[in-house]
């Protein structure tokens, strides 16, 4: 895992903006489509932001969910609802091309079979997203990969969570984050301290830790890193 340590979080917000449209360039030019799954989270959102600034090839852009809440369209708890406010009202990104986690639905485990067929007709069978980002939860979480729930054990590229901070949860498992060509971790604030050094050393005792570290690039501020013990 390659670490890039930023002053602030709006710092990690427009350059990991930058990382994306690159990578979004990098793919189209070599395979056609850029699909990139996302995930919910303050930080994030800058980054949807800063996103929409840039000149990406949106016509070849398909646009996945790493998680979601199980919400009602439009809910203020929804990933998409941030997704679409701050990325999609700003760029020309086909709506075909926007494959949101069918959460309303009223068979979820349908519904997460679905969400693979989705997955495996944009991005192959097996899946492999060109590139996954990911947040760090201050308890050691990531996607929806919760501490000691069975959804850390899922085979299926999609699985449901059980019941967290009042919601259950669809989300991407370690098989399909896992086979990304790129993995990004945005990671800000004193309270992700802990769990940073955790999952920079890839303590496989919090959810974090198990993800694939290869391909990955971790983007933190300041904050986040003033207890690592290494050289920046």
């Amino acid at each position: 895992m390659k670490l890039e340590v930023l002053a602030d979080a709006d710092a990690v917000a427009r350059r990991a903006a930058a990382v994306i449209a690159a990578e979004a360039t990098a793919a189209v030019a070599a395979r056609g489509r850029f699909v990139i799954a996302v995930s919910g989270g303050s930080t994030p959102w800058a980054m949807l932001r800063e996103l929409a600034k840039l000149p990406l090839p949106w016509p070849d852009v398909h646009l996945m969910q790493v998680d979601e809440r199980v919400a009602a369209n439009g809910d203020a708890q929804r990933n998409l609802t941030h997704i679409e406010e701050n990325l999609l009202a700003h760029v020309p990104l086909p709506p075909g091309q926007v494959h949101a986690m069918p959460v309303e639905a009223t068979d979820l485990d349908a519904a997460a079979k679905n969400y693979i067929d989705t997955l495996r007709e944009v991005a192959g069978s097996p899946p492999v997203l060109d590139l996954v980002h990911l947040g760090l939860g201050a308890d050691g979480h990531t996607a929806s990969l919760l501490p000691g729930d069975p959804v850390l054990v899922a085979t299926a590229d999609v699985a449901l969570s059980g019941i967290y901070q009042g919601r259950r949860r669809m989300t991407l498992t370690y098989p399909a984050i896992d086979r990304a060509r790129r993995i990004l971790w945005l990671v800000t604030g004193t309270e992700k301290m802990a769990m940073l050094t955790r999952l920079i050393d890839g303590d496989r005792a919090i959810p974090a830790g198990r993800v694939r570290q290869e391909s990955a690039l971790l983007l933190a501020d300041a904050a986040a890193t003033t207890s690592l013990d290494r050289p920046q």
